[in-house]
């Protein structure tokens, strides 16, 4: 978190393919990563690769036109190697996501457009497990997982505030988010 939105950062801003091990594709435009996650996935049918892509959008960047045209692609070339992460917390840089451009009802939508949908409470780590289990099982057609979240969930001061869409925290901030991510983290560990 001390490098959020610092150059050279893992956590710089958009995704960098060439700092962020893992990340195949530096982004920026909404839409971008669903568009080559469906190109990736599609070659490797082609090739016959037995590999899976994975690519996490937000509530806010399905927004876009070209997520939508990606998932069409996607469903009509059957590409069932192909999972589609959806962060919805319900907001987005300007706002609460129903009120600058309400995209719901998500699963509905993804169902017309031919995936397999799966709803569940992003937090939920056995939950997550269940949801990528379906992925793997699935055939003929892309996966999406909605993850119902809580945007800066377990900071108080950032918990549902859009205004900290980007926001790096200051020093005071820091050391209280760190503090209550501590003591969450301790709780749960004392629950196992």
């Amino acid at each position: 978190m001390k490098t959020l939105r610092k150059i050279g950062s893992y956590l710089q801003g958009h995704p960098n393919m060439n700092l962020t091990p893992g990340v195949e594709m530096s982004t920026g435009s909404l839409g971008q990563g669903i568009s080559t996650a469906c190109g990736m996935a599609k070659g490797a049918k082609f090739l016959g690769k037995n590999f899976n892509v994975y690519t996490l959008l937000g509530d806010g960047e399905v927004e876009e036109g070209q997520v939508w045209e990606a998932v069409m692609f996607a469903a009509h070339y059957k590409l069932d190697n192909l999972c589609i992460a959806v962060d919805v917390n319900g907001l987005q840089i300007d706002g609460a996501t129903a009120d600058v451009m309400n995209s719901a009802p998500l699963d509905k939508k993804f169902t017309a457009f031919g995936c397999e949908v799966v709803k569940i409470d992003g937090h939920d780590f056995n939950a997550l497990e269940k949801a990528f289990d379906t992925f793997h099982k699935t055939q003929s057609k892309p996966t999406v997982i909605l993850l119902r979240t809580v945007k800066g969930k377990g900071v108080s001061f950032m918990e549902n505030q859009a205004g900290r869409h980007g926001k790096a925290p200051n020093d005071d901030e820091l050391k209280i988010a760190l503090a209550e991510i501590e003591s969450a983290r301790a709780k749960i560990e004392e629950a196992a």
